[in-house]
């Protein structure tokens, strides 16, 4: 991936956050009884296949760690990228 990507967490929307060369990219969110759900990952498609959409979901499922929330991911991707990580699994609630 070229250049350094900032992602940023948007708590009062639920959201976390990149731009790059001006497109956006989002993973949003909901806390809902202890638990981090994620709804939805979505890229640009401009800015498709640099891995922003996995930056976004570690840095998701880091913060839901240090808060010490469980994570239940239902969008298809965030499944999916939890499913390759095998250090996050701890994390994926019941």
């Amino acid at each position: 991936m070229e250049g350094t990507i900032e992602i940023r967490h948007r708590p009062e929307q639920e959201r976390f956050e990149a731009e790059l060369d001006g497109h956006h990219a989002v993973l949003n969110y909901r806390l809902a009884a202890g638990c981090m759900v994620i709804d939805h990952v979505g890229v640009a498609p401009a800015i498709e296949g640099r891995g922003i959409a996995g930056r976004l979901t570690q840095a998701a499922l880091a913060w839901a760690r240090l808060s010490g929330v469980k994570v239940r991911p239902l969008c298809s991707y965030a499944a999916a990228w939890m499913r390759r990580h095998p250090d996050c699994h701890d994390l994926h609630a019941d």
